[in-house]
């Protein structure tokens, strides 16, 4: 790897998933413990090729169980750390994710998501937005999560994943897909980060010299006092993170009346669409949330004070952010959804039709081929019981 100066210029032709292996030993990542999936793979081959020439360790674990586990335990002694995987393999480390969180362990987890339920298939999705984003595992837990939609993000927002992890002491999510984890487009490396800058961890199982107490790294607390006191300190942190880490991209959303909402690689077909509806005269405008969570609840309050009357969330799924946009909004204005699923990608035609629709004050359809269902009243429902009924 090159020195700082040269590598902060360096600018080259490079694959998502190859970016984000490169970037994370840039900014520090010495262990990778991971399981092969598609479309991710090329992340994990790419570590055990470069990992070990820098002096670090990869280990292909031998399930995916295994190799957050052995995230945990790198993380526990003050490793910079990560794991990769897409969404079936994601699912299997979820308990270890929701121990490393329960034990204030820091760590990255990639998600190159693929298309579900079950095996689904390995085109572009964005199905595992409710995973990711309402914790991914038991508990009563959050952790950011960061959603890149060029190459270039893929390497920047690894970097600045590890940072949010140590400072916070939370396992952090990089949400990407296979579209872009495969795509290859030109890419400037971040600078190599010195190892010796990174923060202390006086927290760390790493050898106490004779010097301090034991440290002990646990996510079981037997007293109901002591869990509650735990939680509470962490959400404190979310908390946190939330006023000081939300984080997005607003292209003419000044005096935007239509506002798309879109992460991923979805917003970069929702980024022409909004450029041909300003063509035909339409006040549309792009927020595309970086951070999933937290999420960037002060953007959108931005943009309805700007003046911003609808909203249309597109999606590589059936509607899941949708529902953080109604959130988000809470009432002050409309809130549609568009959305494809199983890999077929919309077009950026298909998402102006959408737009178009919520210019003229037409339904808007929810995917491709959807009739479009005027509201009703749902019948009056008959609680008397069968027997009452004399059936």
């Amino acid at each position: 790897m090159a020195d700082n100066t040269k590598a902060a210029e360096e600018r080259v032709l490079m694959k998502g998933n190859e970016v984000l292996a490169e970037a994370a030993m840039r900014a520090g990542c010495r262990f990778f413990f991971g399981y092969p999936i598609t479309p991710q793979t090329e992340l994990a081959a790419y570590m055990a090729k470069k990992l070990p020439l820098i002096g670090g360790t990869f280990l292909q674990a031998e399930s995916e169980v295994a190799a957050i586990n052995m995230v945990y335990g790198a993380g526990a002694a003050g490793g910079r750390v990560m794991t990769s995987s897409s969404s079936p393999g994601v699912s299997l480390k979820s308990e270890g994710a929701s121990y490393m969180a329960g034990a204030d362990v820091p760590g990255v987890i990639v998600n190159v998501m693929r298309g579900g339920p079950g095996l689904g298939g390995i085109q572009p999705s964005q199905s595992d937005y409710f995973q990711a984003t309402r914790a991914l595992g038991h508990g009563d837990y959050f952790m950011p999560v960061l959603a890149p939609s060029t190459v270039q993000e893929m390497a920047d927002l690894i970097y600045e994943a590890f940072d949010l992890a140590d400072t916070y002491r939370t396992p952090t999510m990089i949400l990407a897909d296979g579209m872009i984890g495969q795509m290859m487009e030109p890419v400037t490396l971040p600078p190599e980060r010195d190892l010796s800058s990174l923060p202390a961890k006086p927290w760390a199982t790493a050898g106490h010299k004779g010097e301090r107490a034991h440290n002990v790294i646990n996510s079981l607390y037997l007293s109901p006092e002591k869990l509650e006191d735990t939680n509470r300190e962490r959400f404190e942190r979310y908390e946190e993170i939330k006023a000081t880490q939300q984080r997005q991209e607003l292209m003419m959303c000044d005096d935007a009346e239509i506002v798309v909402v879109a992460f991923g690689a979805a917003s970069r077909i929702a980024r022409t669409a909004v450029r041909d509806a300003r063509a035909k005269g339409i006040k549309a405008g792009l927020l595309r949330p970086i951070t999933l969570w937290p999420y960037p609840v002060n953007a959108i309050d931005q943009v309805i004070e700007n003046g911003a009357k609808k909203f249309l969330s597109v999606e590589l799924n059936m509607g899941q952010m949708v529902e953080d946009v109604r959130l988000a909004v809470n009432g002050r204005a409309s809130v549609d959804f568009y959305g494809r699923t199983g890999g077929v990608l919309p077009t950026p035609e298909e998402v102006l039709e959408q737009i178009v629709a919520l210019a003229e004050d037409r339904p808007v359809a929810p995917s491709a081929g959807a009739k479009v269902v005027a509201s009703v009243l749902p019948a009056p429902i008959d609680r008397k019981s069968t027997y009452e009924r004399g059936e």
